[in-house]
């Protein structure tokens, strides 16, 4: 008998939601009413949705026994409500009556598998091809009195019990239904769950790989970063920052924030930010550069609304001047001994990119002196409430903030993260908007 082909199933209207379950109690076991002898309507393969209310529990039984031994016992459910039950005597037939609302197989080992002599080797093939047929379908073993080996082996291949031929007695049987039925749930649940788990392994390694590793041998500055995306159970946001040294000793720190904080955000952040890299050290700069990451940005966004704003500083390769341009971003902070902190000039800033067609980013010269740190953030950091009414904390409050850290002689990591933490606790709780902070460091 040559192996049924499986057929491409259709969405009944009972499961669209275009008409409701109707099964009838009165009709008698192994027969649908207005269906003779119980061929059904064929739809494929499928099981009702996990979970989904049903009137009744249905079994189909497969099973090919020329001497009428095998009797099906009337069974009812845990409900009190009859256990349909379905017959077919082969797998052609058997894939035939596999609609929707079947809930559990009871298969005969002894019925041999399409094309293949009842003499073969593997005494399981024939639950395998059920298996493969009805994935996601409960399964009984029906076999031999005492032969228990064989039962187990069933088990092992994917049944979700075995039944001897001669105990089949209405309560047992009725019972092993609903325990294979509520298995077979659990077992798929189990699996979706181990699978999210494995995904979202995967995510993690992925978005960890996608952080940007500074390069800076050979600098004599020190680094310090601390990220921390809005996205619940996420590595990445679409806050993005980088540094690395070019050949001449140059110094390059920049950090952005691409609009909205989903997962098609954090990858445009990623873009930006490999593209910034590729183009620094390529030797592009200031207004130049900036111009290139417009177009990158307008060529890899969704929809036009979309924009990202970005700081960008070189630091000069003896370390005492730095160029800065801002495309509508906050401007860094710097601190240097026996002065206040201060936010670096921000009046000949630019737009944020993909605002303005043609838009331009004049780079500001600034003095940085000897010793100093150089704090970059984006606004996460800065647009966390104040306690319980609308307040934001801003840039004079965290120009605030990190000067009295500073006085407590907090640096380096130390401070990023006192910085970040103390956002926040005035925030009430954690921070909805991505958070990237870098800090560069010169020691006189």
């Amino acid at each position: 008998m040559p192996a049924p082909i499986p057929r491409q199933r259709a969405i009944p209207a009972v499961e669209s939601g275009q008409a409701p379950a109707a099964f009838s109690p009165g009709g008698p076991p192994g027969v649908e009413p207005g269906d003779p002898a119980g061929s059904g309507s064929a739809t494929g393969a499928a099981a009702p949705a996990d979970g989904a209310a049903t009137t009744h529990l249905t079994l189909l039984v497969i099973e090919d026994d020329p001497s009428g031994s095998l009797s099906v016992p009337e069974m009812l459910d845990a409900t009190g409500k009859p256990i349909r039950i379905r017959s077919a005597r082969n797998l052609t037939e058997a894939e035939r009556l596999l609609t929707d609302d079947v809930h559990c197989i009871l298969l005969d080992l002894a019925l041999p598998a399409p094309g293949r002599s009842p003499e073969a080797d593997d005494e399981l093939a024939t639950l395998k091809h059920v298996l493969r047929l009805a994935p996601r379908h409960a399964v009984l073993a029906l076999t031999a009195s005492g032969d228990a080996e064989r039962g187990t082996e069933a088990v092992r291949v994917g049944a979700q019990d075995y039944l001897f031929r001669d105990e089949l007695d209405a309560r047992l049987l009725s019972r092993a239904i609903r325990y294979a039925v509520e298995r077979k749930r659990s077992d798929r649940a189990e699996r979706r769950l181990t699978e999210s788990r494995l995904r979202a392994q995967e995510n993690a390694r992925l978005e960890r790989g996608l952080l940007p590793t500074p390069l800076l041998e050979g600098s004599p500055l020190r680094f310090a970063a601390r990220y921390r995306p809005g996205r619940s159970r996420a590595l990445l946001g679409g806050d993005f920052y980088d540094t690395v040294r070019t050949s001449d000793g140059t110094v390059h720190a920049m950090i952005g924030d691409v609009c909205g904080h989903g997962p098609d955000e954090a990858a445009l952040g990623v873009e930006l930010r490999i593209a910034w890299r590729a183009l620094t050290f390529a030797g592009l700069c200031g207004d130049e550069l900036l111009s290139t990451l417009q177009q990158v940005l307008e060529h890899e966004r969704d929809n036009d609304e979309i924009f990202a704003t970005l700081c960008t500083v070189d630091i000069s390769p003896d370390g005492r001047r730095a160029g800065l341009c801002l495309a509508g971003h906050p401007s860094p902070l710097i601190a240097r001994p026996g002065r206040p902190a201060q936010l670096l000039p921000y009046e000949n800033g630019g737009p944020a990119l993909g605002l303005l067609p043609g838009a331009r980013w004049p780079r500001q010269q600034v003095e940085l002196g000897g010793a100093w740190s150089l704090m970059l953030y984006t606004d996460g950091l800065i647009e966390g409430r104040i306690g319980e009414g609308n307040q934001r904390l801003g840039q004079d409050g965290m120009v605030d903030m990190v000067r009295r850290q500073l006085a407590q002689g907090l640096e380096g990591e130390e401070l990023l993260r006192a910085a970040v933490n103390e956002v926040r606790e005035l925030n009430g709780g954690e921070l909805t908007d991505d958070v990237a902070v870098l800090l560069l460091d010169r020691m006189q």
